[in-house]
């Protein structure tokens, strides 16, 4: 006898694969970069972005990596750095508190956490979700450092040891300031950054001036990016203009140069400090990103 035919068996419906889409988060971060090889991941060097990205990686159980408005250099400090990183939305949950404290912002409780997880030199100040177009770096206006120098016959007091550089010896400051003036607009600051490849040296230098404090001196820069070393370079040919080594128009000169300029050194990092980022409108942030990825050329 023939076996009975066999019935095909019942199959469930397929269930809808899992996707799990990324929540974009911006970072506000400050930190003393004193004992740091600068903002960006190197291998066998702490970095601010290192130790950020292995607490964040922690917390969420997944890997998260920060993107950061300026890579800052080694030894330069921020007060108001920002970064975004994007975190997966089943990891997220990891952010929050099991016992909320009322009146809490949504993220205050990571803030807490990453506060127990990562050294004194580096804090981050706060977090929000970032709109869909957010990009730290791409998305930013312009960027303001502030690089400050001590002229007084002891130094610098040690509660600013670490953020104000020793100059021992007397500066014009006006001398600088008139120098300072020739080199504002869009102009190619080749002789005033260090090489990296593929790279532009075209920036649009929107502020440069000094002030005065008793011995204390201050530089305020913007601009709407900087090359690699070129605040801490613009600073270094000023001192030298400020020392009546230079005459006040050799800085607007190097403008012609289209390589780094040997005639001066940079200012030691100690001094220098990223203190803010602007960004435009939520609703301009795409068109944005496409005006700064737009490699510049000479016009």
């Amino acid at each position: 006898m023939r076996p009975p035919p066999t019935r095909p068996r019942p199959t469930s419906p397929k269930r809808p694969l899992r996707i799990s889409g990324d929540v974009r988060l911006r970072l506000d971060i400050a930190y003393d970069g004193t004992d740091f090889a600068g903002w960006a991941v190197q291998a066998g060097q702490r970095t601010v972005a290192g130790v950020l990205d292995e607490a964040l990686t922690t917390i969420f159980r997944t890997p998260v990596r920060l993107r950061a408005a300026g890579r800052t250099d080694a030894g330069v400090h921020a007060t108001a750095q920002v970064a975004h990183a994007d975190v997966p939305s089943d990891a997220l949950p990891r952010a929050y508190s099991r016992s909320p404290r009322p009146g809490d912002a949504e993220f205050v409780p990571l803030i807490r956490r990453l506060a127990r997880f990562l050294p004194e030199d580096v804090r981050v100040i706060n977090i929000v979700r970032a709109p869909k177009d957010f990009d730290a770096r791409f998305s930013a206006l312009r960027r303001h450092y502030r690089y400050r120098l001590s002229t007084a016959p002891y130094g610098v007091e040690p509660q600013l040891a670490r953020y104000v550089t020793p100059w021992s010896r007397d500066l014009d400051v006006a001398a600088m300031t008139a120098a300072s003036r020739e080199l504002l607009g869009l102009r190619d600051f080749a002789a005033f950054c260090r090489h990296r490849e593929g790279a532009t040296t075209i920036r649009e230098l929107q502020r440069l001036d000094w002030s005065q404090d008793g011995h204390l001196i201050s530089a305020h820069v913007t601009a709407d990016a900087f090359c690699w070393s070129m605040v801490r370079s613009l600073v270094g040919a000023l001192l030298a203009v400020g020392e009546h080594r230079r005459p006040p128009e050799w800085c607007a000169e190097l403008l012609t140069a289209t390589s780094r300029s040997s005639d001066f050194a940079a200012a030691p990092a100690r001094g220098l400090t990223l203190i803010g980022v602007d960004y435009p409108a939520d609703d301009q942030l795409a068109a944005r990103v496409l005006i700064t990825r737009d490699l510049r050329t000479p016009g």
